[in-house]
């Protein structure tokens, strides 16, 4: 057993491509939700918005992206978009690509938490001379972070899981350089099994991290 796993990911310095392949997979995920929290922040509230326009701009946005696999839209970011502007770095691909595919969940995430906060409070904060704008900044967001916590955590966590198609336009990320050493090796289950392994140490990992994070913030609110 242990010959076995050394022979297929030890030697020939085949372990490498694991790290390689894991960093790729963060840099997409961690831009990805960057580029998706601010997109769904600007759209949630275009949702909210009395523009009969930003409404439905943002409706449509989030009905055809959510209505599409994310494999598709990414095939159709690097073949019909991109390759013909000439723009063939995969990887750039495919943070955009996921990018404004996390923009649409967190749009309906952020628009849910916010409207989840009383009516009232955005009264209360016009009542005391606010702006719509600085009650929102300083009374409405900080109780909707609070309230979409836990779903946002659940996004970023699938939106790793779901890095793994970016193999699709050749980008080597975790579960291509596992891909990569199974076919070298012919051996599947090794580096299938690990590669399982590193995402569910992963979502595990980040799960308890958004946990405490929640507990200090309803420790804060407390106080």
């Amino acid at each position: 057993m242990i010959e076995k796993f050394y022979n297929t990911m030890i030697a020939n310095g085949r372990w490498v491509l694991i790290p390689q392949g894991l960093g790729t997979t963060l840099l997409i995920a961690i831009c990805a939700i960057a580029i998706g929290t601010v997109v769904g922040c600007i759209l949630a509230l275009c949702k909210i918005s009395k523009s009969y326009f930003l409404r439905a701009f943002s409706e449509i946005y989030t009905t055809i992206i959510r209505g599409v696999p994310m494999a598709t839209q990414l095939m159709i970011f690097y073949f019909v978009i991109f390759a013909p502007l000439g723009v063939g770095n995969a990887i750039l691909v495919a943070i955009i690509a996921f990018g404004i595919n996390s923009g649409a969940y967190c749009t309906e995430i952020f628009r849910s938490g916010i409207q989840s906060v009383e009516a009232g409070q955005m009264e209360a904060g016009r009542s005391l001379g606010l702006s719509w704008a600085q009650t929102m900044r300083h009374i409405i967001l900080p109780q909707a972070v609070r309230i979409v916590l836990p779903t946002y955590a659940s996004e970023f966590i699938t939106l790793i899981k779901e890095t793994s198609v970016a193999s699709f336009i050749a980008v080597v990320d975790l579960q291509k350089s596992c891909d990569n050493i199974r076919n070298a090796t012919y051996n599947a289950w090794i580096p299938l099994l690990s590669c399982a392994a590193i995402y569910l140490i992963l979502t595990l990992g980040l799960t308890n991290l958004f946990l405490l994070v929640e507990k200090r913030l309803s420790k804060s609110k407390r106080r």
